[in-house]
């Protein structure tokens, strides 16, 4: 599982000054606020945000199980901050116990998703949201994080059940935010710059996995 640090991962603020700056700057045609700068100051703008219901999942697949609110950051992504990666974990234990390790506000780390050995999909963090997973901000902020249950050193943990669901999973987020489906853009947590972890370590078979997920990409939705 990935640790999340409050002085990388806390939520920036945008002040009145910065609004009011970009705004003069747009309407000058300046060039010193990007187009997309200032979408990014918009959507951070508190009281801003996309309309949300409780309990709603962005996978049909998935159950809906609340991370504690300290693991996560609020955020209305992509709109803010476009997502373009997929980051794959290993719980490192059980499913349950892994979501009692993202409910735990001292845990200050949480994945989007758990899938466990038998397919199921847990959705514990809205992909709108900056979950804290990978242990690293910008990677955070463009990546929607799945752990799986299990121990990297233990092979047998890997089901196909689980690397099926997985991939159905991943397959959708690919074709919501348009994710090439590679080696660049799905990647273990052990691949983040400045991590210290090994996940999903040797065993986890990214052939299969990419196979997988580009059939399924192809499927049925």
């Amino acid at each position: 599982m990935g640790q999340g640090k409050a002085s990388k991962d806390g939520d920036r603020k945008v002040g009145r000054r910065a609004l009011l700056i970009g705004g003069t700057a747009a309407a000058a045609g300046s060039a010193l606020l990007a187009r997309d700068e200032l979408a990014r100051l918009w959507w951070r703008t508190p009281g801003v945000e996309k309309p949300r219901k409780e309990g709603e999942v962005d996978y049909a697949g998935a159950r809906w199980v609340a991370a504690s609110e300290a693991n996560w950051r609020r955020a209305d992504r992509p709109d803010d901050y476009g997502i373009d990666m997929v980051v794959v974990h290993v719980t490192q234990g059980s499913f349950a116990s892994a979501v009692k390790a993202f409910q735990d506000p001292g845990h200050r780390a949480a994945a989007h998703y758990i899938v466990g050995q038998d397919g199921h999909v847990a959705q514990m963090i809205r992909e709108l949201d900056v979950a804290y997973h990978a242990g690293n901000r910008d990677y955070n902020e463009r990546s929607v994080g799945i752990e799986h249950e299990g121990f990297v050193d233990r092979p047998q943990d890997f089901t196909d059940e689980m690397y099926e669901a997985s991939a159905r999973l991943t397959a959708r987020i690919c074709a919501r935010y348009d994710i090439p489906v590679d080696r660049e853009h799905i990647i273990g947590h052990v691949e983040v710059p400045g991590t210290d972890h090994t996940d999903p370590g040797r065993h986890w078979d990214w052939e299969k996995y990419l196979r997988l997920i580009r059939r399924a990409r192809t499927g049925p939705a």
